[in-house]
Order: structure tokens, then C-alpha cells, then sequence
């Protein structure tokens, strides 16, 4: 299972962190080509803060070592791969361990998987990835009326007004994701509300706080990212607790993972896991998505004529997503183009090899997943938005080795595609998307690249 692929890059930092403190420090060289430390307690880690950010600072590292290089996490060797061939060759399709899954917990302060036995955690991950599954399944008509009732807010606007891309997109899918993972209450604006501010705390922490250790340095911030915590610790406890006094009659995330005799406590952190990732992936998704539809009209109008021809004038339905093959392929160039996730890690279980270069045990390992999908030996026009090349079978093959597609995907990922697909779908067929001129959009390459300022569009009706 390649599940981590996309999804340990939120928490790669969190990994770091765990290595530092598991492993003591070592000064042994890798034999990788690779930097020297800046400083002896720090290594590179200033050399990433200049860069602007981790991503960038890969680029740039593989630019100047080649698609296998090396760098110092304070006093720890890591080992960037940056390169389909080099990536084919260190992943292992046996792998059975989420480290999504592993690093979030672990930064939360839960129980991860590892501790348990190969069968239980196999058990538990059916569990997590059947309930979202399930969810979608049964809650599809809730998912539609929310982008529904979206996509008629911006049909009643002029076609001379802003609509502000991240603002409304996050929106939609914090509703979405809260909705169906803990049911009606969610549908109180009130509790959306809270639930983003928490969620924006914690978030804004995973990853920023630990890279630059400027969240233990904070006492202030430290105190506003554990209460924010344990607010929303607490909201999924009782989120729990009411769906299992009301037995099977709900549909929600939360209620399958009870069904499946999960204690409250594990339906508590497995929904902390869905909520955080599943509304970041799925807000940003569709960002991008949208906004790389608003700059190219072909492409849109293409999308456009196999929406009316596979739908015609009818809601999507959860069978028809798959017959929307032109609209998978926009979203798969629109995770490579936005470099959605654009870093992965796993720790180098036993020692290992890459072409001639030996990778000690215990040493992290990056997959640069923003500097692969940048590739030019890999992606022809690599900068260009061109959904045509996913009609490639090789393509298609290199994307999924890297966890971006089909079974191989996390579930996350697979929920974020289908609100995007519903979106899609119906936003395409009512309104036509317009870029607005002179705006210029700048990445920010975070654990989820995101664009640094709010992205706008102006919309118009069809005909």
C-alpha cells in the first residue's frame, strides 16, 4: 500500500522530530553527493528557512546534486529523492504502514498503528478507509445540495464581481467534511465556525511551529494550539458518544466507525484524522482546480461537453463519477501543475540502496514529490496545465507509483476528489469561469501548497 504517499508530506516534520528523539545523533556520512550543515547543532535547517520553504529548498538541492542528495536535519543525515526511476527503486509495494497515520497521531499525542499487530492494523485502516466509503455513499444527496446551493450563490452574481476562490472553497468544504463526519449538528453555522478557527490553529502549527521549533519557543502560541486541540477533542467525544446512543440510525462518519465496535476514544482520533487532512486536501483541491479551469478556456469547454454528454441535464451521481474520465484527468494535472502535496518521508527501516548510494538504517528519507512532478525527463511541458497527458497509460503509471491515483490513493485524497468531481460537474454546466485579469497567482509551499493570497474569479451564465 502506497497510502502515505501523498499524505505523509503533512507531517514529514513530525517524523523528523520523532527520529530526532528515538535515535540519538550521528554523525555517520550516507555517501550521498549532497550540502554540508550550515551549523553544527542545526544542520541545513537554515539553509530551509532562507528558501522560503522546505519544497523550495529541494529544488534547489536536486538542482545542484542530481536526483539523489543529502542534507542535515540538525545532527541527522537525511537522503532527498527526486525522481521517478530513483523513487521506483526505494518504494516497496509490501509496505502495510500508514505513515499519515503514524505522524499525525503521534504529533496529537495518540496511539499510532505501529504498536499494534500487522492484522489489527490492517483491520483498523479497512474500518477508517469502509466508513468513508460508506459516508460518501449514503450522505452523496447531503454533499450535492452543498455545492448546489453554492454554485447558485455565484449564478446571482454579476459577471463584474470577484468571487473570492479560498474563502468560499475552504467554506465549502469544512461544511462538507464536518457534515459528513459528524452529522446534523454541523449543519448550525455556529459549529462550522468553530470548528474553523479551531481547526485553523491546529493546523497552522502542523508543520510551521515544528519545522522552525518557533512553537515550543511560544508559550502564547503553544497555549492557543492546546486549547484549540482540546476543543475539538472534546466536540468529536460528543460527537461519539450521542451517536452511539442513537445507535444506527445516522449515516455519518463518526456513527460507521461505532458500527465497526471501535471505542469512543479511537473513533475520537481517527475523526481528529479525516477532519484535519480531509478539509485542507479538499479545499485546495478544488482551489486550483477552479482557478486552473478560469485561465484555460479549451480545457473547460472540453469539460464542459463531457459533462452534457454523460449527464446531460441530470444531477452527478456517485456511478457516474467514474464515467467522467476527462474531469479525472483535470483533476490529476491539477495535483501535479499545484504540486498539491509536494513532499513525502518515510524512515529507512533496514539499509537500503539506491543506484550505487547506500542508505543506512534509521536514516529519513524524502520523497520530493514537488520537484518529480516538475520533472521534465518525466512530464513533457511539465509547467504546462495539459489534462490531455494522463490519457498516456505511462503516465498514468508514474502518477499512480507516486500515491496520486487509484487503489493506491489514500482515502482522503479519494474523498477530496469525489467533492471535487460534484463541484465540477455541476459548477462547469451552469457558469462559464473567467480569469480576472492582471492577477497574478503565487504558491505557498507549505505541508499543502496553497496560494499565498486569496485567488479570484468572475463568473458567467451559459446560455
Amino acid at each position: 500500500m502506497l497510502d502515505f504517499a501523498i499524505f505523509a508530506v503533512t507531517f514529514v516534520i513530525i517524523l523528523i522530530g520523532a527520529v530526532l528523539y528515538l535515535y540519538p545523533s550521528s554523525r555517520s556520512a550516507s555517501g550521498v553527493p549532497g550540502l554540508n550543515p550550515t551549523e553544527e547543532k542545526d544542520g541545513n535547517l537554515p539553509d530551509i528557512v532562507n528558501k522560503g520553504s522546505l519544497h523550495e529548498f529541494l529544488v534547489g538541492l536536486h538542482d545542484e546534486f542530481g536526483s539523489v542528495a543529502s542534507f542535515w536535519f540538525g545532527r541527522r543525515p537525511v537522503v532527498s529523492l527526486g525522481a521517478v526511476d530513483r523513487l521506483r527503486q526505494h518504494i516497496n509495494p509490501n509496505w502495510t504502514t500508514d505513515s499519515f497515520e503514524t505522524m499525525l497521531k503521534s504529533l496529537l499525542g495518540y496511539q499510532s498503528g505501529s504498536g499494534a499487530g500487522v492484522t489489527e492494523s490492517m483491520i483498523r485502516k479497512k474500518v477508517y478507509e469502509g466508513a468513508i466509503n460508506k459516508t460518501l455513499e449514503n450522505n452523496f444527496p447531503l454533499l450535492l445540495q452543498l455545492v448546489e446551493e453554492l454554485v447558485d450563490k455565484w449564478a446571482s452574481y454579476p459577471k463584474s464581481q470577484h468571487t473570492p476562490l479560498c474563502a468560499h472553497l475552504l467554506g465549502l468544504a469544512m461544511k462538507a467534511v464536518t457534515q459528513l463526519a459528524m452529522g446534523s449538528r454541523f449543519r448550525d453555522d455556529a459549529e462550522v465556525i468553530r470548528f474553523r478557527k479551531n481547526h485553523e490553529a491546529i493546523w497552522s502549527e502542523i508543520g510551521k511551529g515544528y519545522l522552525d521549533g518557533s512553537l515550543e519557543k511560544s508559550s502564547s502560541r503553544k497555549t492557543h494550539y492546546e486549547s484549540a486541540l482540546a476543543e475539538m477533542e472534546s466536540v468529536l467525544k460528543s460527537v461519539a458518544k450521542q451517536s452511539s446512543g442513537q445507535g444506527s440510525s445516522q449515516s455519518s462518519f463518526v456513527n460507521y466507525l461505532l458500527q465497526a465496535n471501535l471505542t469512543e476514544r479511537q473513533v475520537m482520533e481517527d475523526g481528529m484524522v479525516f477532519t484535519l487532512a480531509g478539509c485542507v486536501i479538499t479545499a485546495n483541491l478544488c482551489i486550483w482546480a477552479v482557478h486552473f479551469l478560469s485561465v484555460s478556456e479549451a480545457v473547460q469547454e472540453r469539460l464542459y461537453h463531457e459533462l452534457v454528454e454523460v449527464l446531460g441535464e441530470e444531477p452527478v451521481t456517485l456511478e457516474k463519477i467514474p464515467q467522467l474520465r476527462y474531469c479525472q484527468q483535470v483533476l490529476n494535472e491539477t495535483v501535479r501543475t499545484a504540486k498539491l502535496t509536494p513532499m513525502a518521508a518515510r524512515l529507512q527501516e533496514v539499509e537500503g540502496k539506491v543506484d550505487q548510494h547506500v542508505i543506512p538504517k534509521e536514516t529519513l528519507v524524502i520523497y520530493a514529490l514537488g520537484v518529480v512532478l516538475q520533472d521534465a525527463d518525466t512530464w513533457s511541458l511539465p509547467y504546462r496545465f495539459n489534462p490531455d497527458r494522463f490519457a498516456d497509460e505511462s503516465v498514468m503509471k508514474s502518477f499512480s507509483l507516486l500515491g496520486f491515483s487509484g487503489s493506491q490513493a489514500c482515502p482522503e485524497l479519494r474523498f477530496a476528489y469525489t467533492v471535487a468531481a460534484v463541484l465540477l460537474s455541476t459548477l462547469v454546466r451552469r457558469l462559464r469561469l473567467h480569469r480576472v485579469d492582471g492577477q497574478v497567482v503565487e504558491a505557498r509551499y507549505e505541508l499543502v501548497t496553497t496560494p499565498k493570497d486569496d485567488t479570484w474569479i468572475t463568473v458567467s451564465k451559459r446560455n
